[in-house]
Parts: structure tokens; sequence; C-alpha cells
């Protein structure tokens, strides 16, 4: 079994930074690409930012710039650095991770659970 556990999210104001963290444990033998959604109240879900095994970066227009996705493959582990923080920016973030398990020796998608991220004054 994979999992993969999101945190770090909160409420901040204006202009505040927050850091997520989303972590991946269990049975892996690889993990590929990284992706950080966010879904806010009456919104589809959207992609914010990805990251590849490779380090290959990408990022939504809205939130260039503001955000920075890193890898720590040691610790399985991918952080989302979110600075200059909008109301906007307010939802729930997901990350979703593409990880070869060593149990089942398939590549699947796995999801966390979402942290919210409510940016206000």
């Amino acid at each position: 079994q994979v999992q993969l556990v999101e945190s770090g999210g909160g409420l901040v104001q204006p202009g505040g930074s927050l850091r997520l963290s989303c972590a991946a444990s269990g049975t892996i033998l690889s993990i590929y690409a990284v992706t950080w959604y966010r879904q806010a109240p009456g919104k589809q879900r959207e992609l914010v930012a990805g990251i590849t095994s490779a380090a290959t970066t990408t990022y939504s227009a809205s939130v260039k710039g503001r955000f920075t996705i890193l890898r720590d493959s040691a610790k399985n582990t991918v952080y989302l650095q979110m600075n200059s923080l909008k109301p906007d920016d307010t939802a729930v973030y997901f990350c979703k991770a593409v990880v070869k398990s060593l149990a089942t020796m398939t590549t699947d998608d796995y999801w966390g659970q979402g942290t919210q991220v409510t940016v206000s004054s």
C-alpha cells in the first residue's frame, strides 16, 4: 500500500507564506511525477504545480513567481512553498503522485486527503 499525506495548511494573512508537504509512505519502488492541485468551494479542481522525477517543474499562470515546488527524494516528500499569498489562493490543496509500488509492481496515481489553506485578514 502507498499513502500520501499532506500537511502544512492553515490560516494566513494576505502577503504571508505557507509551506505544504506531501509525504509518501508504504511499499514504494519509485515516485515519478508529483503534482499539487487545489479546489476552492464551488470551483473545479485545478493544477497548481508539478515536478517530475528529473526535477522539471511546471506552474499554473496564477501562481508562477509566487509558489515553488521542491522534492526531497530521500524523504519521499514534495514541498510547495507558497509566498505572497492572496485570498484567491484559498482552497483545499491536494497532492497526487505517480508511484510504482514494490508490492504490486504496478504504476498508479495516488492522492492525499487534502489540506486547507485559507488566506484572509
